[in-house]
């Protein structure tokens, strides 16, 4: 038996095309599950009350505050805080940015999924 010389295996199909997987396209910010929930509720409503937010996501408020601090370094959502009479009150929402990472996340999660 004659041995053939082994042949190199052919790249993948994206390789081929010199594209990427769309999951590159993915926001590594979006991605983390409890800041997606944060955005899905936030791009459902034009502002939302941190504590409304926090009984809609079901965390607790430390847990809340961190990943809102995630979010608002990364300029999708502002955070607003005021009084309302002697009380403290911090509303939240979604920037232009974070609208289109937003829209662009859910986009790219429905291209991978085939929708």
């Amino acid at each position: 038996m004659s041995k053939q010389p082994a042949q190199a295996e052919s790249p993948a199909p994206q390789e081929q095309q010199g594209t990427q997987h769309p999951r590159h396209e993915l926001s590594e910010v979006l991605h983390q599950p409890v800041r997606f929930s944060i955005a899905a509720a936030l791009a459902r409503t034009e502002t939302m009350d941190f504590k409304d937010l926090r009984n809609t996501i079901q965390v607790s408020d430390s847990v809340l505050s961190k990943q809102l601090s995630t979010l608002e370094k990364s300029g999708f959502i502002e955070v607003k805080k005021a009084f309302v009479g002697k009380f403290p009150r911090t509303s939240v929402k979604l920037t232009a940015v974070g609208h289109q990472a937003w829209e662009h996340h859910i986009a790219t999660l429905r291209l991978i999924a085939g929708d």
